[in-house]
C-alpha cells in the first residue's frame, strides 16, 4: 500500500473495518523502517494507530477539530493528511516537525509540545464554535500521563462546570514518558479493570424499569440505587462527578469497539469521555516489552534487533553526571531529597531511585506542584534537588518566584538540557531560562565548562545555604574530561581565565567556550591576544574580575547559546551602565528574538550565527577601534 498517495482522510469512510486493519499494519510497518533512520517518537504514535484511524474516519478533519496533547503522538494524523512523502525528513533541519504544526497542514489547529494544554484549548475552541452558531464537533485527545497535570484538571473542572459538547478521548497507555504516578493514575487503573460501565449502567436501568413503580417513594429508591451503581462498578467514579458522561473502558486496537464508542459520543449533550485503553509501542516486539522510556523518543536504531545506534562519543551524558554526584552527596548527607516532574529516566535518575526509593519524589506531570514541594522541603531543613528540563522550568514561573525566591529557600534547580536541544524544536529550546531566573532577586545561576567543574557546581548547590541555586547543563553527552575523585565547593560568583589576552575579552560559559577557545588560537596565530573567560557565574557576576577588563578599556564579547534579551550579555552591560563604563565596547552574541525551529544542534547555531567563524569576525570588528584607542 503506497501511503503516499493518501492526501486527505476523508477515503477513510469507504473502508471496511478489515481494510483500516490491513492499513493500520502498513503504517506500523511505515513508522518502524521511517524512525528507525530519522529517529522520533516511535512507542507511542504506535499505539495510537487505529485510535487516529477511528477518529479520522468519525469526524470530519478541519471542521471538526482534533486537538493532540503533547503532540509526539500526531505522526498518524500527519500520514493521514498528505504529509507522508515528507517522513523522510523527520525533525531535520528545515524538515516535518514532530510535533503539530500549523503551518504544515490546516488539519493542525493546535501546537504543543508540553503537555496538558488540549482541554483547555479545546474548551476554548468549543466557546467559539457556540459563540459563532457553528455545529461541529470539538475532540481533544489526551494521554493519562497528560491528566496528571494541574492545567488539564483546572479544564476539567470548566468543562463540567460549562456543559458545553466536547468529546474528550482519554488515552490510557498506562505511561506518559515512563511510568506514571499517583492517585489519579490508580483510579485509572481500577476503571481498567471494571469492564464496560455504561454498558451494565443501561442494563440495571432497564431492569429497574420493570419494577412496578408504586408510589413515588419506590421510584425515588430505585432512581437513588442506579444512581449509586456507578460506585459499585466503577470504583472512584472520577469524570461522572466532573460532569462528564462517560464511556469505557475502550479497548483502543479494536475498530468495532473504537467506532461504536465514538459513535455513542457523538449523540451524547454535554461533555463526554471516552476511556480509550492502549498499548504503547504496539506491533513492535522491542517497543511492545519497554516498561521504561527507551522507545519513547529514539534515535536511529536495527529493526531486526532493536539495538539502538550509538554515537562514537562515549563520554557520559550531562545528566548522567549530575545524577551520580547527587548518590555521591546523598551517602553523606541525609537531608538531600530530590524532585522530578516525570523525568526519572530522561534525568538518569533511576541509579539514584534504585539506591534511596525514600529520597526520590516523581509528582507526575505537575512542574508547579513540583517546585513549590520543594520550598516546603527547604522550609523544614531539608536539601531539595529539583532536577527539570529547561523547558519546563518555564511552567513554574510563579512558583519560583512567589514560594522559592521570595522566601529566599534553599532550594537547588538542575536545569537539564540548557542550550538548543535540535530535533524536538522550538517548544522544547531551553534558551530562556536565564532571561526569566536571573530577574529574580536571591537567585543563584551557574553552567559548567565540562563535567568536573559540573560536579562540583552540583555540589556547590547542595551545600548552598543563602538562598535558591540553579546548576545549567547542556542535553546529550559531556566532554569525557577526567573527573576529581573529591567533591569540591566553587567560591559564588567567581570566574576563571582560561587563556589571558591583551587586545579583546571575550566572556562565555558552557556549551560556547570551545568557540571561544577557538576563536583565541585563530587571532594567536596572528599575534592577536584574545582573553578568554569561563563566566560559570551567571548571576551573581564575578564584579572583581568586570572591574578589571572594563578599566583596561579592553573590548569585550559576550557569548551566550540562550536569548539575548535579558541575558548574560545584558548582565553585562548593566553592570557597566551602573558603573559608568563605556558601552560602545561591548557586543552581544546569542540567540535572536524568535523561536528557532528544529534541526541539529550545529545547523541551529549556523543559523542563528553562533558559530566558529562569525565570532571571529565579530571580533574582527571590535578588534581595529581598540587599536586605534591605543
Amino acid at each position: 500500500m503506497d501511503l503516499t498517495k493518501i492526501k486527505d482522510p476523508s477515503f477513510l469512510k469507504e473502508l471496511s473495518n478489515e481494510e483500516l486493519e490491513s492499513l493500520a499494519f502498513h503504517i506500523r510497518t511505515f513508522l518502524i523502517e521511517k524512525l528507525s533512520v530519522t529517529g522520533g517518537h516511535l512507542g507511542a504514535n504506535l499505539g495510537v494507530v487505529e485510535l487516529t484511524l477511528a477518529l479520522h474516519r468519525q469526524f470530519n478533519s478541519p471542521q471538526d477539530k482534533l486537538i493532540f496533547d503533547v503532540g509526539h503522538q500526531s505522526y498518524i494524523h500527519k500520514i493521514l493528511t498528505g504529509r507522508t512523502g515528507q517522513f523522510d525528513t523527520l525533525r531535520q533541519y528545515k524538515g516535518l516537525c514532530g510535533f503539530p504544526k500549523m503551518s504544515e497542514s490546516e488539519h493542525d489547529v493546535w501546537e504543543a509540545g508540553h503537555s496538558s494544554t488540549s482541554l483547555s484549548a479545546a474548551m476554548g475552541m468549543t466557546i467559539a464554535r457556540d459563540l459563532k452558531g457553528d455545529s461541529n464537533f470539538v475532540v481533544p485527545i489526551i494521554g493519562d500521563g497528560a491528566l496528571t497535570g494541574g492545567m488539564a484538571l483546572e479544564a476539567l473542572n470548566h468543562i463540567g462546570h460549562e456543559n458545553k459538547n466536547i468529546i474528550v478521548i482519554l488515552n490510557d497507555n498506562e505511561m506518559s514518558i515512563a511510568n506514571n504516578v499517583g492517585a489519579l493514575h490508580n483510579a485509572l487503573g481500577r476503571m481498567r479493570s471494571a469492564g464496560k460501565y455504561n454498558r451494565v449502567k443501561d442494563e440495571m436501568e432497564w431492569l429497574m424499569k420493570k419494577i412496578p413503580a408504586v408510589g413515588g417513594k419506590i421510584a425515588q429508591t430505585a432512581e437513588r440505587i442506579k444512581d449509586s451503581m456507578k460506585y459499585f462498578i466503577v470504583p472512584g467514579m472520577l469524570f461522572e462527578e466532573f460532569g462528564f458522561t462517560y464511556y469505557g473502558p475502550v479497548d483502543g486496537h479494536d475498530f468495532n469497539d473504537l467506532q461504536e464508542n465514538i459513535q455513542y459520543a457523538k449523540k451524547t449533550d454535554g461533555p463526554v469521555l471516552v476511556h480509550v485503553i492502549t498499548q504503547k509501542g504496539k506491533g513492535y516486539h522491542p517497543a511492545e516489552s519497554d516498561k521504561k522510556d527507551k522507545w519513547h523518543g529514539v534515535g536511529p536504531y536495527k529493526i531486526e534487533s532493536g539495538e539502538k545506534i550509538k554515537p562514537v562519543n562515549q563520554a557520559p551524558a550531562w545528566s548522567e553526571v549530575v545524577s551520580n554526584t547527587l548518590q555521591k552527596i546523598a551517602r553523606q548527607d541525609n537531608r538531600l531529597t530530590v524532585i522530578t516532574p516525570a523525568m526519572i529516566l530522561g534525568s538518569k535518575l533511576d541509579k539514584f531511585q534504585k539506591e534511596f526509593p525514600d529520597r526520590l519524589y516523581d509528582v507526575g506531570i505537575a512542574e508547579q506542584h513540583a517546585t513549590t514541594l520543594s520550598a516546603g522541603l527547604a522550609t523544614q531543613g531539608m536539601k531539595p534537588f529539583l532536577a527539570i528540563y529547561s523547558t519546563f522550568l518555564q511552567r513554574a514561573y510563579d512558583q519560583l518566584l512567589h514560594d522559592v525566591c521570595r522566601q529566599n529557600l534553599n532550594v537547588a534547580f538542575g536545569i537539564d538540557r540548557s542550550g538548543l536541544v535540535g530535533a524536538d524544536g522550538e517548544t522544547h529550546q531551553g534558551v530562556f531560562d536565564i532571561s526569566f531566573l536571573r530577574h529574580m532577586p536571591n537567585m543563584t545561576i551557574m553552567m559548567p565548562k565540562d563535567e568536573n567543574e559540573c560536579q562540583h557546581m552540583v555540589n556547590t548547590a547542595i551545600k548552598y545555604n543563602d538562598g535558591p541555586i540553579a546548576v545549567r547543563f547542556a542535553r546529550g553527552n559531556a566532554l569525557g574530561v577526567p573527573m576529581d575523585t573529591e567533591l569540591k565547593t566553587i567560591p559564588i560568583g567567581t570566574w576563571e581565565i582560561l587563556k589571558d589576552g591583551t587586545d579583546a575579552a571575550i566572556l562565555t560559559f558552557g556549551t560556547t567556550i570551545e568557540m571561544a577557545m577557538k576563536a583565541h588560537e585563530k587571532y594567536k596565530a596572528q599575534g592577536i591576544s584574545i582573553k578568554v573567560v569561563n563566566a560559570r557565574f551567571i548571576k551573581p557576576l564575578d564584579e572583581s574580575m568586570l572591574h578589571e577588563i572594563m578599566s583596561s578599556d579592553l573590548p569585550i564579547l559576550t557569548l551566550e547559546e540562550s536569548v539575548l534579551q535579558g541575558g548574560f550579555g545584558s548582565a553585562v552591560l548593566e553592570f557597566a551602565e551602573e558603573n559608568n563604563y563605556a558601552l560602545n565596547h561591548i557586543e552581544r552574541m546569542g540567540i535572536p528574538n524568535r523561536f528557532i525551529e528544529h534541526g541539529n544542534v550545529k545547523e541551529l547555531l549556523n543559523e542563528v550565527g553562533l558559530t566558529e567563524d562569525s565570532v571571529s569576525n565579530k571580533l574582527k570588528q571590535i578588534l581595529p577601534s581598540k587599536k586605534q584607542r591605543a
